[in-house]
């Protein structure tokens, strides 16, 4: 231990409080983001009490310490989402808090069958598989992925165009334990002064490296020049009183369009507009007839190069039962319907693209294993104009324009999931749209922190990105991770811009999340290593 003793109860309690709030003061929007590099430390020293005295103390003790400090990270972290479900807030923090914990109770066992270095190299393996498992399964809530702590810093990780977020994560673990083990070789018996310089030197080369090729890559990197007129409309509908109740879907369209004639011109390329623009369920059999779709083709009647991109909820209708596990049947026929979050692309001539949602968010848009759950499907709330679950397409899909444009589309919550949004770059997308509704979130962190980590999609792939959000924050973003021109909570506005776009591949673009891919192998090795380990290497296990 450095310096202190963890006998008593209220020194374990204060250690995992501590990382709790040093978690908090560097996350995003507003920490200071260089604090997560050491904010593990007093969590990691916890361990290492219950490690050094493993023949005598309580391991379980490590799971209730490290739960509490995840389930207060989480509480500090996302308590908004109070705002828009008390259930849903409630589960979240719950169950991402018992994930955390449990992957943390596992590196612990894992460090006492292996030993001390093997230990540390399972923990950042697990933890970095078990974000990439946080990302692709039924539970997913990967808003605190560690990488996603530097979100407001793009300057300093600009190498994820490499590594995506998870590399983050790795670095932001490795350094952390490196620190603890400064620390930990200034208060050993002996003073092992080389040793400890050794050691120090290595941990700054490995947080100052990074960072110094990442300050290089920030001021020398040059976009393509390839500029794309863009307007974007926030019209600020209130999502609770107005837009899916009070304010017509005519009275929305109209406002969006109104706002629209104010910014665009003969040479605007796109007009973008945010999610569920029309809010009441529209057929997608009949969506070229519906009066409010008929209403934007008249609009872009008098521009003939301008492509709308915007938000809709519909219901697309099947004769038969379909094979779609979301699909709903009418009460008193046959024939089943499924429900979509959807953008479309509309020209002036009526040609209609579609691209339904497919990152749903949990508890809202969709029941995970429906087989477990199915019963909490009544406690969804309506977040997009159908509450429950709503029908989802098997893989992202692009809008393209005759101007042999390609656009990636991503609806709100699918902008926080690096590889789905790599997957849209490798079917050619040469920008990046984000539309979203974070007005039911209210004036919160919440809304914030969205934004700010669509600055790591931006560059993960190199793509600038366009963003309308109902309520606000709406604006771009350059292919830095840079944040031009944006608008301010709550006010309706239109705002224009000419960003690049950009038909090169980054690395993390072809592989994606491929440091999950490989921590997930290693950490299913590790595991069976913590079971038969101790047999197998019996004598030659460090302590």
């Amino acid at each position: 231990m450095i310096g202190f003793s963890l006998t008593k109860k209220s020194h374990a309690l204060l250690m995992s409080v501590l990382t709790a709030l040093l978690l908090f003061a560097g996350w995003p929007a507003a920490g200071f983001a260089p604090l997560l590099l050491l904010a593990w430390v007093p969590l990691l020293a916890l361990e290492d009490y219950y490690f050094e005295n493993r023949k005598t103390v309580k391991h379980k003790a490590v799971f209730f310490f490290s739960y509490l400090c995840f389930f207060l990270w989480n509480v500090l972290d996302t308590w908004w989402i109070y705002f828009a479900t008390t259930f849903g807030m409630a589960a979240a923090i719950i169950f991402n808090s018992l994930f955390m914990a449990t992957v943390f109770a596992l590196f612990h066992f894992a460090r006492c069958r292996l030993g001390s270095r093997a230990g540390y190299a399972v923990l950042v393996v697990y933890w970095i598989a078990f974000e990439y498992l946080h990302l692709n399964w039924d539970l997913s809530w990967p808003w605190l992925t560690l990488g996603n702590g530097f979100a407001a810093y793009p300057r300093l990780v600009q190498w994820y165009e490499f590594t995506g977020v998870l590399g983050g994560s790795a670095w932001i673990l490795v350094c952390n334990i490196l620190i603890y083990s400064c620390l930990k070789l200034m208060y050993a018996a002996g003073k092992p002064v080389n040793k400890l310089w050794m050691t120090v030197s290595f941990t700054a080369a490995v947080i100052l490296v990074p960072v110094v090729i990442s300050e290089i890559r920030y001021f020398t990197y040059e976009e393509k020049q390839n500029p794309v007129d863009i307007a974007v409309v926030q019209p600020n509908i209130d999502p609770y009183t107005e837009k899916f109740s009070s304010m017509s879907g005519r009275e929305q369209v109209e406002k969006l369009l109104k706002l629209a004639a104010t910014v665009t011109d003969s040479s605007t390329d796109y007009l973008i507009g945010p999610e569920t623009s029309l809010p009441y369920s529209i057929w997608e059999n009949d969506l070229a007839a519906h009066p409010d779709v008929r209403t934007l083709k008249k609009f872009l009647q008098n521009y003939p190069q301008l492509e709308l991109v915007t938000g809709v909820s519909t219901n697309r209708f099947y004769e038969t039962k379909p094979a779609s596990l979301t699909a709903r049947k009418f009460p008193d026929s046959p024939e089943y319907y499924d429900s979509y979050n959807t953008a479309i692309q509309l020209d002036h001539e009526g040609d209609i693209q579609i691209y339904h949602k497919s990152k749903l968010v949990i508890g809202v848009e969709k029941i995970p294993y429906p087989a477990v759950f199915g019963y909490f499907e009544k406690f969804a709330i309506d977040l997009g104009g159908a509450a429950g679950s709503l029908g989802t397409q098997e893989e992202p899909s692009v809008f393209e324009s005759p101007k042999q444009m390609k656009i990636a589309p991503a609806i709100c919550y699918e902008s926080i999931y690096g590889e789905y949004m790599a997957e849209y770059i490798r079917k050619g997308a040469m920008l990046i749209f984000i539309i979203t509704n974070d007005g039911w979130w209210g004036d919160t962190p919440g809304y914030r922190q969205h934004l700010q980590y669509a600055r790591l999609r931006a560059i993960e792939n190199r793509r600038s990105i366009a963003r309308s959000a109902n309520t606000g924050i709406s604006g771009f973003i350059n292919q830095r991770g840079d944040l031009l021109q944006l608008t301010s909570w709550w006010v309706p506005a239109a705002i224009r811009q000419k960003i690049n776009a950009n038909d090169t591949k980054t690395f993390y673009s072809v592989y994606g999340d491929y440091p999950g891919k490989i921590a997930s192998c290693l950490a299913c090795l590790f595991l069976v290593l913590s079971v038969v380990g101790p047999f197998i290497f019996r004598g030659k296990i460090d302590n």
